[in-house]
């Protein structure tokens, strides 16, 4: 049986990759990640579009200068993009995010496996927690750099504001806020960070006080060590 202190830590590593599990469900089922309002001009009026949207889908609704406001419209992210390289990239993102979801699983198990029993020594132990940990923590990193990347090379805002009023063509301005769903993904990457720390000094501890316990015998007599 692990000792007290071992439950105890491990089942705090446990907690926060749960955690980590937990918020990237949140993150691939809310739609959050940005809001973007597009001014477009034409001879006739100004109309300012406003929409959110995530990787699968989004809402979008128009204002017109006289107050004039359209109904709310829902879309689909993928079948407005007429990039090949920008619905690539989108669904790389999602493919990437399930990795990360897998990988918290994993970790989660790991912990979890750890908290009850002794794999000190196999890749069940500390060394499979590290591991998993770290690819959760780079795979929700590089999501995190690839959803800008594809909305400021591809201007997947302005692209996706025509849903509205296809007819509009000439956007003057544009202003982009990052949703909540996006911003969770840097506390999912601290999450991990936490767990890896977790271990860390558990492992740190542990070291530590075995090195004690071998002390006395290294500094004692030699003829105490012969008898």
């Amino acid at each position: 049986m692990p000792s007290k202190q071992k439950t105890g830590m491990f089942t705090s590593a446990f907690l926060t990759c749960a955690c980590s599990f937990v918020m990237i469900c949140v993150v691939l089922a809310t739609q959050h990640w940005m809001s973007s309002r597009i001014r477009f001009s034409s001879t006739e009026s100004n109309v300012t579009v406003s929409l959110t949207y995530g990787l699968f889908s989004g809402t979008c609704q128009q204002s017109f200068e006289a107050g004039l406001q359209v109904t709310e419209e829902n879309f689909q992210v993928a079948e407005h993009l007429s990039s090949t390289t920008a619905r690539s990239t989108n669904v790389a993102i999602v493919v990437i995010l399930v990795l990360s979801l897998l990988s918290s699983l994993l970790s989660s198990g790991f912990t979890c496996t750890n908290a009850v029993s002794n794999p000190y020594q196999t890749f069940l132990g500390p060394i499979g927690v590290y591991t998993w940990n770290a690819l959760c923590g780079i795979l929700i990193l590089i999501a995190m750099i690839l959803f800008p990347v594809n909305i400021e090379v591809h201007s997947l805002s302005v692209e996706l504001a025509r849903v509205c009023s296809p007819l509009l063509q000439t956007s003057t301005s544009s202003a982009h806020t990052y949703g909540y769903s996006y911003w969770i993904m840097l506390l999912i990457i601290f999450l991990n960070i936490g767990s890896i720390i977790i271990i860390y000094f558990y492992n740190h501890a542990r070291y530590s006080k075995k090195k004690e316990q071998e002390r006395p015998i290294e500094n004692a007599p030699k003829d105490v060590i012969l008898f």
